[in-house]
């Protein structure tokens, strides 16, 4: 198992369980993960779900590159095993907070960006490497345009490795609701989680629904151009393992 879940008093914790991997998601967690939002969807008794990481040192880390996953010829196709990773790809309209201490960067935006809202860590750091190995960050960028500022976006997404995005910066610019002493995230979210499980189920899931009805249309016209984008883009596989290996060590942290 590298995806837990524990419930208690209607707060299910959703924990990716992979910390010597820094939480990466390989195609065992993508599919574990898409089987609990499932299962949480039909259990009655969890009204509110908190999402969180493993250890101290990371959030999550995006796909484990570790994972092969072969791409269909057309240029107007992408398989992407991360796209059915969030509780709103599977449907789940219950409220989701995330907890986030350590990194969280890359395909960790496909869950962030299915979260209702993120406490994090005085620690927490956000970045998006895409563009320092060659790829196109574009689900990623998608995802985040819906929470920050356009221009605070394209910045984390061009600086790509150079550059991570403080928890302080984070709640400044939108993106993170609450920070919290190191280490103190999950215990927050879990709070915030507990209040909101203990009100009426049908008021709740009617309001998370609602405020994602209001970003659906321009998030779906959005993400129709993400695998053209992507296909044409991206550098070779194996040019893309030679950046990685020779990537930068220096970070500024803003």
């Amino acid at each position: 198992m590298t995806v837990t879940c524990e419930a208690a008093d209607g707060v299910a914790v959703v924990t990716l369980d992979r910390p010597a991997r820094l939480n990466a998601i390989d195609l065992e967690t993508a599919e574990e993960l898409a089987a609990v939002w499932r299962r949480l969807r039909r259990d009655e008794a969890v009204r509110a779900v908190v999402l969180a990481g493993a250890g101290e040192r990371a959030f999550c880390t995006g796909l484990d590159r570790s994972a092969s996953v072969p791409q269909p010829p057309s240029p107007y196709a992408i398989d992407d095993p991360l796209l059915a990773i969030g509780p709103k790809a599977n449907d789940l309209w219950k409220p989701v907070v995330a907890a986030v201490d350590g990194m969280a960067c890359g395909g960790a935006f496909y869950l962030l960006g299915e979260s209702e809202f993120i406490v994090a860590g005085e620690d927490a750091t956000f970045f998006d490497p895409h563009t320092s190995y060659g790829m196109v960050s574009a689900y990623e960028a998608v995802a985040m345009a819906q929470r920050m500022p356009i221009g605070e976006v394209a910045r984390m997404a061009l600086m790509g490795t150079a550059e991570r995005i403080s928890a302080r910066r984070a709640y400044e610019t939108g993106l993170v609701s609450e920070v919290t002493a190191a280490g103190e995230a999950l215990p927050a979210a879990v709070r915030a989680a507990s209040v909101i499980a203990g009100y009426p189920t049908e008021a709740v899931q009617g309001t998370v629904r609602a405020a994602w009805a209001a970003r659906e249309a321009a998030r779906a016209q959005a993400l129709a151009h993400a695998p053209q984008l992507i296909a044409l883009g991206n550098l070779p596989p194996e040019r893309q393992a030679e950046l990685f290996a020779a990537r930068r060590r220096e970070f500024r942290v803003r």
